[in-house]
């Protein structure tokens, strides 16, 4: 090999070679950045879209809950607004009920055969609850003479039963303004009855009452035993 000088042409050739090369490595090593910015943007874009799309998902889900949510409320409003509405005609038709029966426990009051008989009924009822000498018949002041007889018959009815007398003073002390009916104090002022018609109406509200509704509306599954 020969160990002269290049000349020019030589020189340039050899110059031009190397600027090739060096070219041709930049364009590779270009590719390389390229491809491997291209993958890292795809890799970049995918996670983008994934946590976007999560985040719609999350945004439907969320809304979706809401509108069902939005959905039992209104729907259980709607059910309680109409148990309300049928509760409330219901109340009003036993109201209407219970205010035809006061119509005739008063009718009762007006009948003075009747209502003698069930005062005499009641009094001695309460002389033999009291078993008492002395009694206080409170009563109606429109009644007054009426249970003053009442309560005569009453107290031999009770020493026929009982063998034991009775003094009965009826005082009248009760309203006008209820159906009737007599309150019994015994004489020591402890015990008291209550055998007025208008008690004696609640009452008997307060008892039939469960079966009053399982006769009207039927059995309720939530009321499994009387009350």
């Amino acid at each position: 090999m020969s160990n002269r000088p290049l000349n020019e042409d030589e020189v340039l050739s050899e110059m031009n070679k190397m600027v090739a090369f060096i070219k041709q490595e930049a364009l590779e090593k270009a590719r390389e950045i390229k491809v491997k910015a291209d993958e890292e943007f795809a890799i970049e874009k995918a996670k983008l879209v994934k946590q976007e799309q999560q985040a719609i998902d999350a945004q439907y889900e969320k809304k979706r809950k809401g509108a069902e949510v939005s959905q039992k409320i209104a729907q259980s409003t709607l059910t309680n607004k109409s148990r309300l509405k049928l509760l409330q005609q219901r109340e009003e038709h036993l109201q209407d009920l219970f205010s035809t029966t006061r119509e005739l426990i008063v009718d009762l009051s007006r009948d003075e055969a009747r209502y003698v008989q069930f005062l005499e009924g009641v009094i001695v009822q309460g002389f033999l609850q009291l078993l008492e000498p002395e009694v206080i018949v409170h009563a109606r002041e429109i009644d007054v003479e009426i249970v003053r007889r009442a309560a005569n018959n009453a107290a031999e009815q009770y020493k026929e039963i009982s063998g034991r007398t009775v003094n009965a003073d009826v005082q009248g002390t009760l309203s006008n303004e209820i159906a009737g009916g007599v309150k019994l104090v015994s004489g020591s002022r402890r015990i008291t009855l209550d055998n007025t018609l208008d008690e004696r109406l609640r009452l008997l509200e307060d008892r039939m009452l469960p079966e009053i509704r399982n006769n009207l509306f039927g059995p309720n599954d939530n009321r499994k035993f009387y009350t």
